[in-house]
């Protein structure tokens, strides 16, 4: 396919995903009435004011407007010239849409934005450009593919460093950090952070320096550092508001109420919760989803135990969280006979399950009775023996009268329509 016809078919695609964008309130996108605008302007200045007001409005949380003006900035871009302009429209519109929960939405621009990038290997001025790989891993991201992204975004930091782009560099750290954090490679994530922090040390860049503390934030939250956690999302709340930026006041507050929350501090956790969905617009769909889960969570009188084996956190309704970071075996028990309440563990079984080896009383009956004698002190209220591990003639079993949950927090289980944030800079 030649160049000429790869643009038209880009023309086509736009016009299309333009008549499919729907407003929030279900209704077909129509264009307000806006002044008219001065005649002395050519298009592409209009196009451009159209941006910067989208750009205002999506700072300042107002979604909706913000889509209107990406959408009237993108019919104003003209190919070929401005193809990275609509590749980064795009991605402004790819997180909207996810906030709003569109999913039909996000795979069309995700899609646009893969017929941009083809179109643009076509030109070798393009295709050697540290904006063109940077792109290309940001649309990786999008589709899920995390590795090629990250390798996509380490080609444009090298590049983006040989032509002197430091805010190239910096945007291209923080998603190789969030692709890793993604994949929850969270040493790799962390030695990204600190390279991008030693660049925004010179570099002032507040919205970038805001996005880098949330991540570091829900980083300490998956290490269990949760006071260091909130040390960031203090910083991260402080770089954002000097920039008069409120997109990310919700999730900053999410995250001190996780850290709370994971603290054990049920009070200040919902304060915090309660604080982001009050602060919160009826457009961010996915983060009241995450409010409402964790105000759901703290607020659920009728559950015994909750156990988290993602993040190796148990709470008991009495004794509040208990911390199994380092204590793998006795979690693997926890979660085996929680699992299967009523059903019998024998020693050939827990042998087999547990330690993956045939059972050899000489090695495995201490190993056995240790191991379930240290799990009831830590699980067990005071006064309140056997009341979730009993041992019965047949081995040990989970109590079948105890209300259990079990959450799975990884990055992977969680709504994935973009796979980015709101708050990830273009």
């Amino acid at each position: 396919m030649n160049t000429t016809d790869a643009f038209l078919q880009i023309q086509n695609k736009i016009s299309a995903v333009r008549n499919q964008s729907f407003s929030v309130n279900g209704m077909m996108q129509t264009t307000p009435v806006e002044p008219t605008e001065p005649q002395n302007l050519t298009a592409r200045e209009i196009g451009q004011n159209h941006y910067k007001l989208a750009k205002i409005h999506y700072d300042k949380a107002d979604l909706e407007k913000a889509e209107t003006f990406f959408l009237k900035a993108l019919d104003t871009c003209v190919l070929p010239e401005d193809t990275f302009a609509m590749m980064k429209i795009c991605g402004f519109l790819i997180r909207i849409y996810s906030e709003f929960l569109r999913k039909d939405e996000v795979n069309n621009y995700v899609e646009l934005s893969q017929m941009l990038l083809n179109a643009a290997f076509s030109n070798p001025e393009w295709n050697g450009k540290a904006d063109y790989f940077f792109y290309m891993g940001a649309t990786k991201t999008y589709t899920g593919d995390f590795q090629d992204a990250i390798n996509n975004f380490s080609i444009s930091y090298k590049k983006a460093q040989e032509a002197n782009e430091p805010e190239v560099v910096a945007k291209s750290l923080l998603f190789m950090a969030h692709n890793n954090y993604l994949m929850e490679n969270y040493v790799e994530t962390e030695q990204m952070l600190a390279q991008l922090e030693q660049l925004l040390a010179i570099l002032n860049k507040g919205y970038l320096k805001g996005s880098m503390n949330l991540l570091y934030g829900n980083i300490c939250i998956h290490k269990g550092e949760y006071k260091k956690a909130l040390e960031y999302f203090k910083k991260s709340s402080e770089e954002l508001n000097k920039k008069v930026c409120w997109n990310l006041f919700g999730y900053t507050c999410l995250g001190m109420g996780k850290s709370y929350k994971r603290m054990g501090n049920y009070k200040k956790a919902l304060l915090y919760f309660e604080m982001a969905q009050n602060h919160t617009n009826r457009n961010f769909k996915k983060l009241r989803q995450k409010i409402e889960k964790e105000i759901n969570e703290v607020n659920d009188s009728n559950i015994d135990f909750v156990i988290d084996k993602t993040e190796r956190i148990i709470k008991e309704k009495n004794l509040g969280i208990i911390d199994f970071k380092h204590r793998f075996v006795l979690l693997e028990i926890l979660y085996l006979l929680a699992s299967n309440p009523g059903r019998f563990f024998d020693k050939e079984d827990l042998s087999r399950e547990i330690w993956r080896e045939e059972y050899n009383p000489l090695i495995h009956d201490k190993l056995i009775y240790t191991s379930i004698s240290r799990l009831r002190k830590l699980i067990e209220p005071s006064g309140e023996k056997n009341k979730y591990i009993v041992r019965g003639k047949d081995g040990y079993t989970f109590s079948p009268h105890v209300k259990v949950r079990f959450c799975h927090n990884s990055p992977q289980s969680r709504e994935s329509i973009g796979n980015i944030e709101i708050g990830s800079p273009l």
